[in-house]
């Protein structure tokens, strides 16, 4: 049942899931502006999100038979997100968060076809899933700026 390249995969999506949280969080917890009230409320609802998917995906890696690594060493080794800009301006924070979700979503595409190359149509059906999630969350950010 073990897929290593799988796993890699959803290790990788794992990190850059955790990475997306704590910078989504961390702006919601420090936006400021005349779009304080709803950027706070959209940055909640999808740390949130993110917050239920890392769980979701550590256990798919754990259904496949391998340890999951959940140190803040091992994700911020293995993650592609850039650390959070706590001096950025409302609009700079959507546009960063915007960088990260489509990095995640190529990250997912890909996903898909190493998962159905190796027969593992539940991993391929969780990478879809996330697309789903992070392409409405990408269209919400787009059109908050």
């Amino acid at each position: 049942m073990k897929n290593n390249k799988t796993i890699e995969t959803l290790e990788l999506v794992l990190a850059g899931s955790y990475a997306l949280m704590l910078k989504t969080q961390n702006y919601h917890w420090n936006v400021v502006g005349v779009n304080f009230k709803p950027l706070h409320e959209l940055f909640g609802a999808q740390y949130e999100d993110l917050f239920a998917a890392i769980d979701e995906i550590a256990e798919r890696i754990r259904a496949l038979g391998s340890k999951v690594d959940g140190s803040f060493e091992n994700f911020s080794k293995i993650s592609k997100a850039k650390k959070p800009n706590n001096k950025l301006a409302d609009k700079a924070m959507v546009v960063d968060l915007i960088a990260d979700h489509e990095a995640l979503v190529k990250l997912l595409k890909n996903g898909i076809k190493i998962a159905q190359s190796g027969e593992d149509e539940a991993s391929a059906d969780m990478f879809i899933e996330r697309i789903q999630i992070h392409e409405k969350a990408l269209w919400m950010l787009s059109s908050s700026i």
